[in-house]
């Protein structure tokens, strides 16, 4: 969606196989892949002999039941959540009913505002509202097992419940859907927020970490030049809906087809959404004005 942003679409991680990707992190992909979740969501294992779980994935028994036949022998302490999408923490359930381990984490889902009115419930479909941890991490908290801590560190944005978790030992940050090597990450609301996604972004440019392991894809090796530039990609593609506003395109779908030349049909949807999270944004701001609260339908123009 962006050229310039340094995305790394080369990963090619086979579906159901434990890999090692370091010393304290193993690796295996859930078979979901589509336009939004790449060759599928990463579920992580953090230590060994007594291990974390971390993003256990989509409600697919088959993913549950290698990721069991790979961690034979091992006992898993900790179900770890960053956030309440579908394809990420349904199978926490069916893993702690084969374990036994605490479901740790993320809050259950909330939309983070109202919006117009029906538009609720249109946004927020790939939310898991049966989600139930055991306890909630909120910024700073730990998470401890032989030989490794993971430390909760809240990135609301792309959904209001979003956290990352550093892992000290390595200088690492799982970072779930906020940053992704793949593919600049979707913000749509009600649940996600351009503001609270950018206050994130600049957030983890004040840390050190040395890299990003991500809820799809491979790994983030310069994360602090990544960021860069996923925070210069936005501040751009704040100032061309702007630009659009101003000539006197006053709905979304006026705005998609003239930012997004040659995008796939498959992901108009998404780019409808990550502008009306911008243009949501921005009339919170008080720099564009619409009749009501914002929607998807609504026109936009300059305050």
């Amino acid at each position: 969606m962006a050229d310039d942003i340094p995305f790394d679409r080369s990963f090619d991680d086979p579906p159901g196989q434990l890999r090692e990707v370091s010393p304290l992190i193993r690796r295996m992909v859930a078979g979901n892949s589509g336009p939004f979740t790449f060759t599928g969501t990463c579920t992580y294992v953090v230590g060994r002999g007594e291990v974390a779980v971390l993003d256990p994935g989509p409600d697919d028994p088959g993913h549950v039941e290698r990721l069991l036949a790979a961690l034979a022998g091992e006992r898993v302490s900790h179900i770890v959540v960053t956030h309440t999408h579908r394809d990420h923490s349904p199978a926490s359930r069916a893993l702690q009913a084969a374990t036994g381990a605490p479901v740790v984490g993320c809050a259950p889902h909330t939309a983070s505002r109202p919006l117009a009115a029906g538009e609720s419930n249109r946004l927020d479909a790939s939310a898991d509202r049966d989600y139930a941890p055991d306890r909630i991490t909120a910024e700073g908290d730990a998470i401890r097992g032989p030989g490794w801590t993971l430390t909760a560190v809240e990135t609301p944005g792309h959904t209001a419940n979003h956290l990352a978790f550093g892992l000290e030992e390595e200088g690492a940050l799982f970072s779930g859907d906020h940053v992704m090597a793949w593919s600049t990450t979707i913000v749509a609301p009600p649940d996600g927020a351009m503001g609270d996604y950018m206050v994130s972004l600049a957030k983890l440019q004040a840390r050190d970490d040395r890299v990003y392991w991500p809820g799809h894809g491979g790994p983030v090796v310069n994360p602090s030049r990544f960021v860069r530039a996923l925070v210069h990609h936005r501040r751009q593609r704040e100032a061309s809906i702007l630009d659009r506003v101003a000539a006197g395109d006053g709905l979304i779908a006026e705005i998609v087809p003239k930012l997004y030349e040659g995008l796939a049909p498959a992901l108009h949807g998404a780019a409808a959404l990550s502008v009306f999270a911008h243009l949501e944004d921005l009339a919170r701001r008080g720099v564009v004005a619409t009749e009501g609260l914002p929607s998807l339908a609504g026109r936009y123009r300059k305050a």
